[in-house]
C-alpha cells in the first residue's frame, strides 16, 4: 500500500511537467517559427515478486509471473518540426522557409545560432539582422539607395538601384539542416537554437538543394501549435493528474482502515 503512494506521486509529477509543456506551447501560439513540444514518458523499474518461467517442483514452468511497477517518469521533451502555416506580410525582409532547414545568425560571441523566425530587419548600415540585432550569416548588406529588394527561392538577394535598369545580386542566403533537429539546444530562447552533440553538425546548402527548403519572400511561418489539440491534451493531462491524486487518497484511506483494526 505504501508502494502505491509513491507510484501515484510519480504520476502526478509527470503530469505536472506535461501541463508545463502544454502551457508553453499555448503561450507561443503566435510566436513566429515556434515549434511545439511533446513530453514522452517511460515506466520505472518493476519489483519481481514471482518470476515468470520458474520451474516448479512438479517440473512445470510458470507461464506468468508477478511484477509490480513503481510508476512513471518523463523520458524526453521532444520538439516537433512540422511546418507552420504561412502568414503573408508583404514585407520584403520577411522570409519563410518552405521545407527543412534553419536560417543562420551570428551571436555576439561569434558563434552561430539557428532559427525558423524569418522576420528580419535592416539597420542604419543596411545590414540584415534579427529583431535582437543578430546578423544573418552569411552577412548581407542592402545598399542604402536600394529601391527594390528581391529574395529568390534559391536565397539570392538582389536590389534595384537608381539609374540601373536591372537588379544586381548583393548576397546569397544559406540554409542549414541537421541530422537530428529535435536535439538542438533551445536554452537561449528568442526563437534561437544551438548545435550540440545530440543534433549533429549542420549541413549548409543553397535553398532548394541538398534537402533544404526554399525561401518565400514576404511571408512568415506561424507557430505549428494547434490550439484545439493542446486543449485536448491539457484535459487528458488534468484527468490523469486527478486520477493519480485519487489513488493517493484511496491508499491513505486504506492505510487508515488498517491502522484502526481492532481485535
Amino acid at each position: 500500500m505504501i508502494r502505491s503512494l509513491f507510484t501515484a506521486a510519480t504520476g502526478m509529477i509527470a503530469q505536472q511537467l506535461n501541463i508545463d509543456t502544454i502551457a508553453n506551447n499555448l503561450a507561443n501560439v503566435n510566436t513566429t517559427g515556434f515549434k511545439k513540444s511533446r513530453v514522452n514518458f517511460q515506466d520505472l523499474i518493476y519489483e519481481t515478486i514471482k518470476p515468470a518461467g520458474t520451474v516448479t517442483e512438479a517440473g512445470t514452468i510458470i507461464p506468468e509471473g508477478i511484477q509490480v511497477g513503481h510508476g512513471v517518469r518523463p523520458s524526453a521533451v521532444s520538439k516537433l518540426f512540422s511546418q507552420g502555416s504561412a502568414i503573408q506580410t508583404g514585407n520584403p525582409f520577411d522570409m519563410r522557409i518552405e521545407g527543412d532547414g534553419f536560417f543562420q545568425v551570428t551571436l555576439p560571441d561569434g558563434s552561430l545560432a539557428y532559427t525558423r523566425d524569418g522576420a528580419f530587419k535592416v539597420n542604419a548600415e543596411g545590414e540584415v539582422l534579427t529583431a535582437d540585432g543578430y546578423l544573418l550569416d552569411p552577412a548581407i548588406t542592402i545598399p542604402i539607395d536600394a529601391e527594390l529588394v528581391t529574395v529568390g527561392p534559391d536565397g539570392t538577394v538582389s536590389v534595384l538601384q537608381p539609374g540601373n535598369s536591372s537588379a544586381s545580386a548583393v548576397g546569397n542566403i544559406q540554409i542549414a539542416r541537421f541530422p537530428n533537429p529535435a536535439g538542438l539546444d533551445a536554452r537561449l530562447g528568442r526563437n534561437l537554437l544551438q548545435e550540440n552533440l545530440a543534433s549533429g553538425s549542420p549541413v549548409t546548402a543553397t535553398p532548394g538543394l541538398d534537402g533544404v527548403g526554399t525561401i518565400s519572400q514576404g511571408f512568415l511561418e506561424n507557430s505549428n501549435v494547434q490550439v484545439v489539440e493542446e486543449i485536448l491534451q491539457m484535459i487528458i493531462a488534468q484527468r490523469a493528474y486527478e486520477a493519480n491524486s485519487k489513488v493517493i487518497q484511496t491508499a491513505d484511506e486504506m492505510l487508515q482502515t488498517a491502522n484502526n483494526v481492532r481485535r
